[in-house]
């Protein structure tokens, strides 16, 4: 049996996708989660390991989501894109990302696919288009933030060519744990 191909567009996103990107469905579910562990017994040494870890039960989540975050990726230095239905417009996915000039790292801060959606190259595709925006404008490394509960977008960052390159222990809003994958452009 063949698949079908959900025929859709990539684009820049404008003013009225902002609403329709955040009514997505954007939550996920996990049975794994990335476990940091610290050690500082010495005051000239600390070792931290990052594992995946298997949850006693599937884990719901939701990824963050913020209209003020968007809004901000649409000037004209950051980068909006929407993946869009081609017949009706509709949302399927969105990508925020933002330029650092200072070191030349443009960062992913929302990468988000509607869970009807998931699986059919959708963030895939919003990723590639990604990685030549931050080429275009001389960006060196393209960076990606995520959860260490987002078990799956760490999987999909390590099957799209991305490394671990860092973590931030008081990151995400309730004090979450931040995990960093990027690589370097070329």
């Amino acid at each position: 049996m063949m698949s079908v191909s959900l025929p859709f567009i990539l684009r820049d996103g404008v003013e009225t996708d902002i609403v329709k990107a955040l009514q997505m469905d954007h939550q996920y579910e996990t049975d794994f989660v990335w476990q940091v562990q610290v050690e500082r017994d010495d005051p000239h040494y600390c070792q931290m390991t990052f594992r995946s870890e298997r949850l006693p039960r599937v884990l719901q989540a939701v990824c963050p989501q913020s209209e003020a975050r968007l809004r901000l990726a649409m000037q004209a230095e950051h980068c909006f894109l929407v993946a869009a239905e081609r017949e009706s417009g509709d949302v399927l996915g969105y990508l925020a990302m933002f330029s650092g000039t200072a070191h030349r790292i443009a960062s992913v801060t929302d990468l988000v696919v509607d869970r009807a959606f998931r699986r059919k190259r959708i963030g895939s595709k919003l990723l590639n288009i990604a990685r030549r925006w931050a080429r275009e404008t001389k960006h060196e490394r393209l960076m990606v933030e995520l959860q260490t509960r987002n078990f799956p977008a760490i999987a999909f960052c390590q099957a799209s060519g991305m490394t671990f390159c860092g973590y931030n222990d008081r990151y995400f809003d309730q004090q979450e744990i931040a995990v960093f994958f990027g690589q370097t452009l070329r």
